[in-house]
């Protein structure tokens, strides 16, 4: 027991010493779904290679730390879990409206990325951090729900469903933030979808997260105005960073 206590106890020590909660925050602008998510890919990658080493060979190396925001043309994404006939268009229709369409490896159901929507990537090592998951989307949730605050918008959670919400209380729920993301050996990718200045319209061609008795919301929708989204973006990654206890730089 006390051998076991102590192999323990220098495990704690061990992980703690080698924590790295500095994070490189890079904005990629607005960028192709595909390219964005080969990119993500070779980042999340690099870091399970250096998890792997570490563990094989009783390295030390810490693992580096991402916070990626970025733009998507219009694109209709389905997570492992979304059902394929919760995307209302066929392939002429896609055209149409100039949108693609991706099966990915994240958790969650459809969902729309476009113009004017902060697409958050975090592709961190959480042992750096806190190794739960509900903890991390709950995090990512309260970030999302502070910086609405700072804009006078009162959001919070809905029961039963990830994302942010507005008046998740009542009948006049709707969904302004949607989350989905992987993790594999505590390395996370994919994330969240922040609707600032989106047009709307292009919901109307899914079954949003599979939910169809739900409206979607913007901030541009709700206030009545676009936002300057850098400022946006700006306050955003600040409440992730504090909440994260991060230390952010920029790329």
């Amino acid at each position: 027991m006390f051998i076991y206590l102590s192999h323990s106890l220098k495990h704690i020590a061990y992980s703690l010493q080698h924590m790295n909660k500095k994070v490189t925050y890079i904005d990629w602008g607005l960028v192709d779904y595909q390219e964005a998510w080969d990119r993500q890919e070779e980042i999340f990658q690099s870091i399970l290679a250096i998890k792997q080493e570490n563990r094989s060979k009783d390295l030390g190396e810490v693992t580096p730390n991402y916070l990626v925001f970025t733009e998507h043309p219009h694109v209709y994404t389905l997570g492992k879990s979304g059902k394929p006939e919760n995307l209302l268009l066929d392939e002429d229709g896609l055209k149409e409206k100039q949108a693609t369409y991706y099966k990915i490896n994240r958790g969650g159901d459809i969902t729309y990325h476009g113009p004017g929507q902060i697409v958050g990537y975090p592709i961190l090592d959480m042992d750096n951090f806190f190794t739960d998951i509900h903890l991390y989307l709950r995090t990512l949730e309260e970030a999302v729900i502070l910086t609405l605050k700072d804009y006078g918008i009162e959001a919070g959670r809905y029961e039963g469903y990830t994302g942010v919400w507005l008046d998740a209380d009542n009948e006049n729920a709707r969904k302004i933030c949607a989350l989905g993301v992987r993790a594999s050996r505590w390395v996370t990718m994919h994330g969240f979808a922040f609707n600032a200045n989106t047009d709307l319209s292009y919901f109307g061609n899914i079954v949003p997260c599979g939910i169809d008795d739900k409206d979607v919301t913007s901030m541009e929708r709700e206030l009545g105005k676009k936002l300057d989204i850098e400022e946006v973006k700006l306050k955003l990654r600040n409440h992730i960073s504090q909440l994260f206890k991060m230390e952010l730089k920029e790329a």
